[in-house]
C-alpha cells in the first residue's frame, strides 16, 4: 500500500507552535514513528506552505497512490482550490485536524474539503494520522 501524508501551511512549526494545542512533538519525530509503526506501507510526506504547492501534489500523487492523508491546516476552511483539486483525483482522500476543530473558533467549524473526503478524523493530536493509516488499512 501506498500512501501520502500532505500538511499545509503553520504545519512544519510543530513542537514549537501553539504548543498548548498542537502538543511539543515535532512532526518528523512522529512521521518516524509512524514509518517503525506501520513498515509494510510505503508511507511519504509532503508539507508545504503554499495553496498551489499543495495542489500540484494532490494532482501529481492523485491517481498513482492507495490513500492521501490530508491535513490543509486552515486552507480547510478557506480553499475551493483544494476542495475541487481533491474532487479532481482519483485517489481518496482522508482529511485529518491535530485539534478538535469543533472546539476551537466558529471560523473553524466548516471545512470546505470534507465532503470530497473519504473521512474527516479531527482531535485526536498527531495520532489523528495513526488513524487515518489505519482507516485505509481498514477498507
Amino acid at each position: 500500500m501506498k500512501l501520502l501524508i500532505i500538511n499545509g501551511p503553520n504545519l512544519n512549526l510543530l513542537g514549537s507552535r501553539e504548543t498548548s494545542i498542537y502538543g511539543e512533538q515535532s512532526f518528523d519525530d512522529y512521521y518516524n514513528t509512524l514509518r517503525k509503526q506501520f513498515q509494510t506501507i510505503d508511507l511519504s510526506y509532503y508539507q508545504s506552505n503554499v495553496e498551489g504547492e499543495l495542489i500540484n501534489k494532490l494532482h501529481e500523487t492523485g491517481f498513482s497512490y492507495d490513500g492521501i492523508i490530508l491535513n490543509a491546516g486552515g486552507y480547510a476552511h478557506t480553499s475551493v482550490a483544494i476542495r475541487d483539486a481533491i474532487a479532481a483525483i482519483t485517489t481518496p482522500v482522508v482529511e485529518v485536524h491535530i485539534s478538535n476543530i469543533y472546539a476551537r473558533e466558529d471560523f473553524r467549524h466548516n471545512s470546505l474539503i470534507a465532503p470530497k473526503c473519504k473521512g474527516s478524523i479531527s482531535g485526536f493530536g498527531l495520532d489523528s494520522y495513526r488513524l487515518a493509516i489505519e482507516s485505509f488499512l481498514a477498507f
